[in-house]
């Protein structure tokens, strides 16, 4: 059975030495730019550099989070940084884009990549897909069963598994958030959200529907060791390292003796909770349980004194690596220590040589006294071996000497675990540009719509909404998430497929994966989160016909693209703001549930926000749509438009909606999204 890996967070060196002297077997940490947590402190290179020397030392892992989306104006940087952290030894990185994923897979070759769980990835078709690309790990997403990882492993054993286990809970699935970018351009996917589902938001009689307890999943590290998950994650980099010390205390404790203590549990929800933790995921047992907020209560629980105590953990320094020494003492020669880990060994020779002794010969006992003096450093002496000649005589400052010399160089060959090959690479190279023409799309609930639709382009009925007795469509939408449901869907697109439906809309990697194993023409949705030249090139490689790209590009990226394939933006529609697989407030939708039913979650300005319920998981719509008529925003060739038509839940209300499309500026409120105004700078300095 493998020992599960203990994964702390750490936003500065100060989280690093908690981390690390509370038992922690490898930290994530996130650099300057390009992290999805852009508000921790973060790391320079040379604070870096620092980081991987202590950590390898002690024999911890470091993973550098570089997981948001990028433009194209970012990718020379990002490359750089990924290259500047393969040179100060980084244990592997932490990705989303796919298409800065290619430029590494070219650049340093023996770089492990750990696939981000804002890839959305929450199933065997995923996990796979992934492992084929040549990544190392898989973080799936937080909202799986335990019954649903183990399925996960089991459909594709070969790679690692990363499961969060404590702290914060996003109410929407990691990578599909887009409510922070569309009410203040601070993007979820580019490290800079806002935490909207923290306000205030009503529904029902819960006056915080978004708003979701912590993790509490620590009880579950054995089973999920027995599973073949590898690292169990903790959440937090934006967190003290008094936080940071606790977790990682209390995931120890629950990795060896089944749970935390009693004791453990309770600084835990003092040091920061939500009214307290939840492991309804890890059930299956989500509903209104769930959910919880930061009360007064919860804020002011962790007093100085407590977090003096736990700082007072973690203060000295932990002697976590067994060395054996062995010390040669000889007359008239130079005296020898070496030192191993039982990876590296190194021996040291004395400045001077040994003496005759004229009074007390050394023993073995009293070299001990000396070499096993390794406070202050990570070693501690396993084995120690004293080859003494008749009558030697050595001071305790020369053994002493003897043994900072060693363990100082044997610091140095501890710090560096790789070298990795590093290729100049001009990313250019790696463009494609070409794209003439795609069909407009038109994106439909479900096969009753009216036919006049179809001038808009192709139509695409979602995967729910085609019934066994409809004809076949031109095209299907595939649900945007499919949990614990992988092997039922891919059966019915097989059945769609054979009934002559050619096209596929895919909005995850495991759609992308199962359309092509099936023969269909696959098309990218916006939930694929491309956004950039060098992802369009990987598109285009791996099969994909055109892509739908991220609402969060701006139209003068979009122009500016080097397109591969074809791209489109949205012309018109409500966007999905979050998908979900609790409903808001933890209401219990039937897996049969259509989504005809009028249904609003409110904020604190009384803006209406429509839900929909898949059957599965949820979505919250935006309170307005987005228009952009071809008559205002002509857009070059390659670049074509999606029009999104779910709120409109009849046959009449979609016909309306039509009409106003062609009258062009016939809706009371309408909103650009982020094409005009763009997101943010995700750096903060």
């Amino acid at each position: 059975m493998n020992h599960i890996e203990i994964l702390a967070p750490a936003g500065g060196m100060d989280s690093i030495y908690a981390a690390v002297r509370s038992g922690a077997d490898a930290v994530y940490i996130g650099a300057k730019e390009f992290s999805a947590r852009a508000s921790a402190h973060n790391f320079s290179i040379e604070e870096m550099r620092e980081c991987t020397a202590y950590c390898h030392q002690r024999g911890v892992k470091v993973y550098l989070a570089l997981n948001t989306i990028l433009f194209d104006d970012e990718m020379q940087e990002a490359l750089d940084l990924a290259m500047n952290a393969a040179k100060v030894d980084i244990d592997a990185i932490i990705i989303q884009d796919m298409g800065l994923v290619t430029l590494i897979q070219q650049a340093i070759p023996d770089l492990p990549l750990h696939a981000s769980t804002q890839m959305t990835v929450h199933t065997p078709y995923g996990a796979r897909a992934l492992y084929e690309m040549g990544f190392k790990r898989v973080v799936v997403s937080r909202e799986l069963s335990l019954d649903e990882i183990e399925e996960i492993h089991a459909f594709c054993p070969d790679v690692e598994l990363e499961v969060f286990v404590h702290g914060a809970l996003c109410m929407c699935v990691s990578g599909q958030c887009y409510f922070s970018a569309m009410l203040g351009g601070r993007s979820a996917n580019r490290g800079m959200c806002a935490q909207p589902c923290r306000l205030p938001m009503r529904y029902g009689d819960n006056d915080h529907a978004l708003s979701l307890k912590d993790n509490g999943g620590l009880a579950y590290l054995q089973r999920l060791q027995e599973i073949g998950v590898v690292s169990a994650k903790i959440e937090g980099r934006m967190k003290r390292p008094e936080y940071v010390a606790a977790a990682v205390q209390a995931a120890v404790t629950a990795r060896e003796q089944g749970r935390c203590t009693p004791e453990q549990e309770q600084r835990l929800k003092a040091v920061f909770s939500r009214t307290g933790f939840t492991d309804g995921y890890f059930t299956g047992d989500r509903g209104e349980r769930m959910f919880g907020y930061r009360r007064r209560e919860d804020v002011v629980s962790a007093d100085e004194k407590l977090l003096k105590e736990i700082r007072a953990g973690y203060k000295d320094e932990t002697a976590r690596v067994k060395i054996d020494m062995t010390l040669c003492a000889t007359v008239g020669e130079a005296p020898t220590l070496t030192v191993s880990d039982g990876e590296y060994s190194v021996t040291v020779e004395g400045e001077s040589s040994v003496e005759k002794a004229l009074n007390l010969p050394l023993t073995a006992e009293r070299a001990a006294q000396n070499l096993n003096k390794t406070g202050g450093t990570p070693y501690r002496v396993d084995h120690l071996k004293a080859v003494i000649g008749d009558a030697a005589a050595l001071s305790a400052s020369a053994l002493n000497a003897l043994r900072r010399e060693a363990l100082k160089r044997l610091d140095d060959l501890r710090a560096v675990r790789h070298h990795y090959q590093i290729n100049d690479i001009d990313i250019d190279h790696f463009c494609a540009d070409g794209a003439k023409f795609a069909e407009n799309r038109v994106c439909v609930t479900n096969a009753d719509y009216p036919r006049e639709a179809e001038a808009l382009g192709r139509v695409y009925v979602a995967f729910a909404g085609v019934g066994e007795d409809n004809a076949a469509p031109q095209g299907i939408e595939a649900p945007r998430v499919t949990f614990g449901c992988e092997q039922e869907v891919y059966a019915r697109l097989k059945a769609l497929k054979d009934s002559g439906v050619a096209h596929l809309i895919a909005h995850n990697i495991a759609a992308v994966y199962m359309g092509m194993q099936l023969g269909y023409t696959v098309h990218a949705g916006f939930g694929m989160n491309l956004a950039n030249s060098w992802a369009l090139r990987w598109a285009k490689e791996y099969g994909i016909a055109d892509a739908e790209l991220s609402p969060e590009i701006d139209l003068k990226r979009v122009e500016k693209l080097k397109k591969a394939i074809p791209v489109g933006i949205i012309g018109y529609g409500y966007l999905p703001l979050m998908i979900t697989r609790n409903a808001p407030a933890g209401a219990s939708v039937g897996q049969d549930e259509s989504c005809k039913s009028e249904d609003f979650l409110q904020d604190r300005k009384n803006e209406r926000f429509p839900i929909l319920h898949r059957g599965g998981y949820t979505e919250i719509m935006n309170c307005v749509p987005i228009l952009m008529p071809q008559e205002d925003y002509p857009l070059a060739g390659g670049v074509f438009r999606v029009y999104r038509f779910t709120v409109e839940n009849s046959v009449e209300k979609m016909k309306k909606s039509l009409e106003k499309i062609r009258e062009n500026h016939g809706f009371e409120r309408i909103t650009h999204g982020l094409y005009h105004r763009g997101v943010k700078k995700l750096t903060i300095q």
